[in-house]
């Protein structure tokens, strides 16, 4: 059994959404979860965990949100090398950037030296349909096999 993290900014419930699906689909697999807000996640803990999956909605034309500033920030003091990482997150299409906030979080994931094990999943606002919910599942999977870790 893995130790798998899951940390997410979410305003209007569609990243946190997003989080819940592979919250389950991860646990459906036999692994130990810990889900919870990035601005309330001390960074000093990511070492305790096999898999990283960071999320976030992207903020008016390609920002991260306020209330995940502090913890991307406070991330870049930290060393991660060997960690397997992914990172998610919903947007609109409307924005020039959409999802950006995904790849920032790949993209600072990188440079602290974890091992981004999987493309950046992005949903358009919530995970409603079935397409999407598969997507979620699927990048579930999909992160659990580069760990090397059973996904069923």
């Amino acid at each position: 059994m893995a130790k798998i993290l899951i940390g997410y900014a979410s305003m209007s419930g569609n990243t946190e959404e997003i989080a819940v699906l592979l919250k389950n689909k991860v646990q459906s697999a036999g692994h130990e979860v810990h889900m919870e807000e990035l601005e309330l996640l001390d960074v000093q803990n990511l070492s305790a965990y096999d898999g990283i999956l960071l999320g976030a909605y992207t903020w008016g034309n390609g920002d991260l949100p306020y209330e995940a500033e502090d913890f991307y920030d406070d991330l870049d003091e930290m060393n991660l090398t060997g960690k397997k990482a992914a990172a998610f997150g919903s947007g609109d299409r409307v924005y020039p950037e959409f999802c950006a906030a995904v790849d920032l979080l790949e993209e600072r994931l990188k440079k602290c030296g974890a091992d981004i094990v999987c493309t950046g999943l992005k949903v358009e606002m919530a995970p409603e349909t079935e397409e999407d919910i598969l997507a979620c599942e699927a990048f579930a999977v999909t992160f659990l096999n580069e760990l090397n870790i059973s996904a069923y």
